[in-house]
């Protein structure tokens, strides 16, 4: 069957939408290929800023990222308006659909939301020996939404940022220096300031601790079996166990040497008939 030939008034009609909304449609994809491409633009400038601010790259990436997205939906809704699509209900169903969404995911929002203050606030970095919720160890990842722990005996700990970033944070090798304490008891009958001489020769005899401030000896308090002194000494951060294990496992050596005792409890028992 041969096709009919259009109606001269609905080629009119066609023709004069064609007319009135060809501009639109131009002018709407101009405004999509340009907005695309100064979100990008401005994207990849943020990023060169948080460069050159030694902001982290896992931050710095996501926020580049969230901004890109963010811009280009605006352009999106701006080019539907222009081409006459009503964008008021688009707008509220979409502000409604982040508010379900928020709610189903309150916990990962929470752990987000700690991630990017862990990362903009840095407490902590990768590398650092941290103690945080009844855990310790070396920080391995740090993710916008778990940090990642090894322990010492190489086990990985998943850390949720959100409770992380709420609570207590023990960086212990965030300082360059680190003071070890040790207490060490002697007997009463025993001389003080020879065990104080040789605790300090001791101390001195590890090239990693510090002459200033030079190691400090006195004693914390009476016991009921032992004369107990405190021994602290400084030094690097990251030999902080050597120098710890080093004058532990040498006292004892050194002390028999110079005829100190190290007491342990004792009862004096009194039998009555």
């Amino acid at each position: 069957m041969d096709q009919l030939p259009l109606n001269q008034e609905t080629l009119n009609k066609l023709t004069n939408m064609a007319l009135s909304y060809a501009p639109r449609l131009i002018l709407a994809f101009l405004t999509l290929i340009i907005g695309f491409w100064i979100s990008k633009k401005i994207a990849n400038g943020l990023l060169g800023v948080f460069k050159i601010n030694q902001v982290d790259a896992s931050l710095a990436k996501w926020l580049g990222s969230f901004l890109s997205a963010t811009l280009k939906i605006l352009v999106i809704i701006s080019v539907a308006s222009m081409i006459g699509v009503e964008t008021t209900s688009f707008i509220a169903l979409l502000g409604a659909a982040g508010l379900a969404v928020g709610l189903a995911l309150q916990g990962s929002l929470a752990n987000f939301a700690g991630g990017l203050l862990i990362l903009f606030f840095k407490p902590f970095k990768v590398g650092d020996f941290i103690k945080a919720q009844g855990e310790e160890g070396f920080v391995e990842t740090i993710d916008i939404f778990f940090t990642y722990v090894r322990t010492f005996d190489n086990q990985v700990i998943v850390l949720p940022n959100g409770p992380l970033a709420g609570e207590k944070i023990v960086n212990v090798t965030r300082l360059e220096r680190r003071r070890v304490d040790l207490e060490i008891g002697i007997s009463y009958k025993d001389d003080y300031n020879l065990a104080a001489e040789v605790l300090i020769k001791l101390a001195l005899s590890h090239p990693k601790v510090f002459k200033d401030p030079e190691p400090f000896t006195g004693v914390k308090n009476y016991g009921d079996n032992s004369i107990n002194i405190l021994l602290r000494v400084w030094c690097p951060t990251e030999d902080y166990y050597d120098v710890f294990y080093f004058i532990n496992n040498r006292i004892k050596v050194e002390f028999d040497k110079a005829k100190i005792s190290i007491p342990f409890p004792q009862r004096d028992v009194h039998i009555y008939n």
